[in-house]
């Protein structure tokens, strides 16, 4: 199993999620912006979608997009699914809002059209930051278990450091106790980004 990332890109998110589940794979590096693997191959061929994370599973099926990826894992894996008789569901709740909410406004932070793009798109984020941070339930999303969702919400984190945006000190807290799992110190070092 292979799983195509950038350093830093959302595919942390699954890189985590992966070492977390104590899966076995290889990491492919993509550089995004030439379209090219790191073996020189075009990304387009393996992934025609041409952005990361992509799974290339053993049999040659393709997994693309965190949310079906992050899901898959977390079916690898259950105690990184919240538990209870509606856990899977929350769990995609959770994952397409980051993914919907927090994530796709990066883009326009990352890439505005103007600044006044830019700052609707923080103050939106800051916004569901603010809610995520209120609907905690322990020192995890979901209680005190990490599951799926919080290497996506550990993801977004880190880009909200780089871009300067301040979030609430619960999940600041959160991102720190994050940085002590072994599974996401062994993707930050992967990745370049210790």
């Amino acid at each position: 199993m292979k799983l195509y990332y950038s350093p830093g890109a959302c595919s942390l998110a699954d890189h985590i999620a992966m070492h977390e589940a104590d899966m076995t794979f290889d990491r492919v590096r993509v550089d995004l912006k030439s379209k090219l693997t790191e073996t020189g191959q075009k990304f387009e061929e393996i992934n025609p979608k041409g952005y990361v994370p992509t799974v290339e599973m053993d049999d040659g099926q393709i997994l693309t997009e965190n949310v079906a990826i992050l899901s898959w894992i977390a079916r690898r894996k259950s105690c990184l699914t919240p538990t209870g008789e509606q856990g899977e569901l929350r769990l995609l709740e959770m994952l397409a809002f980051i993914s919907t909410e927090i994530h796709k406004q990066f883009g326009r932070v990352f890439k505005p059209t103007s600044d006044a793009e830019a700052a609707a798109a923080r103050e939106k984020i800051s916004q569901r930051f603010q809610l995520i941070g209120s609907l905690m339930k322990g020192d995890y999303l979901f209680g005190q278990d990490a599951s799926v969702a919080d290497a996506y919400l550990f993801t977004m984190l880190l880009w909200a450091n780089k871009v300067g945006l301040e979030v609430p000190q619960g999940l600041a807290d959160f991102a720190q106790r994050m940085r002590t799992r072994p599974a996401v110190q062994l993707a930050l070092k992967h990745e370049g980004l210790e």
